[in-house]
């Protein structure tokens, strides 16, 4: 995949371990019941507390640091 990666080939990649997909990507989309929660880098997704209430559930956010 990095391979990939190096030569700017667009891939679309399915993943529910986030730290596989932040691992491997450049920009993530992440959707939860379809519905859009973030998008943008990977610091960008793991700080959003959308995103962190979704995987960790209510109140996880204050954590989230």
């Amino acid at each position: 995949m990095l391979d990939v990666r190096s030569k700017g080939i667009a891939v679309l990649l399915i993943e529910h371990n986030m730290k596989v997909a932040m691992g491997l990507s450049d920009r993530l989309v992440v959707l939860d019941h379809g519905r859009l929660l973030a998008e943008g880098s990977a610091e960008d997704v793991r700080s959003n507390p959308r995103v962190v209430e979704a995987y960790l559930g209510k109140g996880a956010s204050s954590h989230a640091s």
